[in-house]
Order: C-alpha cells, then sequence, then structure tokens
C-alpha cells in the first residue's frame, strides 16, 4: 500500500484502466476511505476499497486525510452557527470542500434546492495547495566511508554577494478573485459554493424594494396582523456588489403598514462595512460593524410597535478565516487533527453571551 486517500465527489467511478471512458469497475461514495496501491502518470491511482475491490481514479478526485479532517470538523462546527438567511440555487451546484474553484466536489445540490447562508468569504484564484497522497519517503543518509585518510581541501570561497530582484513588471494582471459562500444543508452538509450562483429566498413584496442591491442576509423579527394575515416584520442587509472584503454595506427594516396595506421602511443604514452574523430574533438584533481604526462595534436594536430603537453597543470579534490553517499528514493512519478555536467557536460564543445561553 502507498498511502490512503478518501473519495471527493458524492459519487466516484472507479475505472478499468487511467482512461475515464474506460468501463466502472465500482462505486465509492464522499468520504468513503481508499488504499492506494499504484500510481501511473502521476495524475492516475489505483485504489482498493474496503470490500477490496480496486481500480483507477484521477487524483483530483481525491481528498487527503487532512482535507478529509477539516471537513469533518466544518459541518461539525458549523451546526450550531447562526443561519443567516435561507437560500437556493439557480440551477444545480456543486458544493466544494474549500473556497476554491480547484478543491474537490463532494456534493452536488439540485436546482432550487434550499439551505442556510453561514459565512462569506472572497478568495483569490489559486492552485489548491499540495495534497499527501503517498507521503515522502525518507532519505537515505549515507554513512561515511572508512577508506583512506581524509584529505586537507581548501577552505570554500565566500559566497557572491545577494543579488537584488528585479521589480515586477509594470504590466502584472491583475488577481482574479471569486466570491464564495459557506452553507449548510437540510443534512448538516458544510461546503462552500459560488455566491454569484444562489439567492435569498426573500419574499417577492419586500425583495422588490432591494433597488438593484444583492440581498445577503435576511430575517423575520416580529408580526403584525392585518384582518387575518400575519404579516412578518423583515430585516434584511445589502451589498452592492460581489467581491467586496466585507459582508454587508447596508442594513434596513420593513414593517407592514395597517393604513397602506403595504410594506414601509421602519430604518435603514447604508455606507456601512458590515460583517457577518448578523444576530436577530423576535424584537431585537444587531449587527456587526466596522468603525475607524479597524474597530468593530455590535450594534444592538430593539423593535417598539413599528419603531427601531438603538439599544446599545459593545464590543464585536474580529474573527479569522472560517476553516482551519492547510496542514498536510504524512502518516497515513496518522489519528485525525483536532480543530483549533477560530471563527466558528468565537461566534459561538459571542451568540451565547448575547442571547444570554450557557455553553
Amino acid at each position: 500500500m502507498l498511502g490512503t486517500a478518501y473519495a471527493g465527489p458524492a459519487v466516484l467511478n472507479l475505472h478499468q484502466d487511467i482512461d475515464p471512458k474506460s468501463p466502472t469497475i465500482t462505486i465509492v461514495h464522499h468520504g468513503d476511505r481508499l488504499d492506494i496501491v499504484g500510481q501511473r502518470r502521476r495524475s492516475w491511482y489505483r485504489v482498493r476499497t474496503v470490500k477490496g475491490i480496486e481500480g483507477w481514479t484521477s487524483n483530483s478526485q481525491l481528498l487527503d486525510s487532512g482535507q478529509m479532517a477539516r471537513l469533518r470538523a466544518l459541518a461539525g462546527e458549523t451546526a450550531g452557527m447562526p443561519s443567516q438567511g435561507a437560500a437556493s440555487t439557480f440551477s444545480p451546484l456543486n458544493m466544494h470542500s474549500e473556497p476554491n474553484r480547484l478543491a474537490p466536489s463532494f456534493a452536488q445540490l439540485a436546482e432550487h434546492e434550499k439551505f442556510d447562508v453561514i459565512a462569506h468569504r472572497v478568495e483569490a484564484r489559486r492552485t489548491p495547495p499540495k495534497r499527501e497522497l503517498i507521503p515522502e519517503k525518507p532519505k537515505e543518509v549515507k554513512a561515511p566511508s572508512k577508506k583512506g585518510k581524509s584529505k586537507k581541501t581548501e577552505p570554500a570561497p565566500p559566497p557572491p554577494p545577494p543579488v537584488a530582484a528585479p521589480p515586477p513588471p509594470a504590466d502584472t494582471a491583475p488577481v482574479v478573485s471569486d466570491d464564495w459562500t459557506l452553507i449548510r444543508t437540510p443534512a448538516g452538509q458544510s461546503g462552500w459554493v459560488l455566491t454569484s450562483a444562489i439567492y435569498l429566498q426573500v419574499p417577492d413584496e419586500v425583495a422588490q424594494y432591494a433597488e438593484g442591491r444583492r440581498i445577503t442576509s435576511y430575517f423575520s423579527i416580529g408580526k403584525i396582523k392585518d384582518g387575518d394575515q400575519q404579516k412578518d416584520i423583515w430585516l434584511w442587509t445589502t451589498s452592492d456588489a460581489l467581491g467586496e472584503d466585507h459582508d454587508f454595506d447596508g442594513f434596513r427594516v420593513f414593517t407592514w403598514s395597517l393604513r397602506h396595506h403595504r410594506y414601509e421602511t421602519a430604518y435603514i443604514q447604508r455606507r456601512e462595512r458590515g460583517f457577518f452574523p448578523v444576530l436577530a430574533k423576535t424584537g431585537e438584533f444587531s449587527v456587526c460593524l466596522e468603525k475607524p481604526g479597524d474597530m468593530r462595534i455590535r450594534k444592538k436594536f430593539t423593535l417598539v410597535g413599528n419603531a427601531v430603537r438603538p439599544s446599545g453597543d459593545s464590543p464585536c470579534d474580529k474573527t479569522a478565516d472560517v476553516d482551519a490553517p492547510e496542514q498536510n499528514l504524512a502518516v497515513a493512519n496518522a489519528p485525525e487533527p483536532v480543530a483549533r478555536a477560530g471563527f466558528v467557536d468565537r461566534v459561538k460564543g459571542r451568540v451565547n453571551a448575547l442571547f444570554g445561553r450557557k455553553h
């Protein structure tokens, strides 16, 4: 056995030969453990299933132990994260293990399938980090020869002075980035999807007031009875465009007018730099906003009838990246790493503290 890997896609065909059009020997599923027993042309691996069936697959379809551990940890950590709103897809959409177009896709969302929005990130396009599918063999150290006596050698000349690197060319191509959203499915799977391929399911009678802005989160913070109808009081956040290094630049509250029988704006704030999570429940909400000096303040608001009133400020943690740092596990059967406390744990603590819940 050369190493250990895990099936990346939801369904992975193992082929009779290295040609992807060759007959399928067997089918494995996402997360199934596979023993690597052969390699050809660097990019093809012969793997053996737990049932002893062997077949060929491309290395791009496999996850190493580190990637699989991070993906499992991500699903567990996001299980308690506050949803930023229900969303859906325009068409079938791949879920990636990391915010990278070349990262393995381990599940596919069906057209119009519903899921929760959890977090957001803008990531430059790059080659995925090297994986440890086959551990490198330690280099052999040759023992010094005992034959003959050592000869005296002249000291080596001093190395030449370092040469300064030439400045980068003026016409360097701009870095291309993608806008990603971390989502959680009803089945508990968490992964990254391209933000441009999803939309939040805000009711049309409210969404019509978006004025060309992209809705990034939304919440019901109360209800109003109008005859035999119950109308939600909505809070949403919006952004002018994709690719921003913050999660929203404005937020707005809509209440239902009993006089005009339509939605009207109760509160609006624009030209901000806001960050998830937005925390909301019946009668109150809070948003994390960046202030001068790179400070972040969580501003709290209370709903009094149809009016929105500020109700205090508190510190807002400047959170790090959602996923754990890249790591490689060289030993095939090494225990899976324990994810360090990071974005998810700190946000959970903040949510519990604000809503008065114990850990």
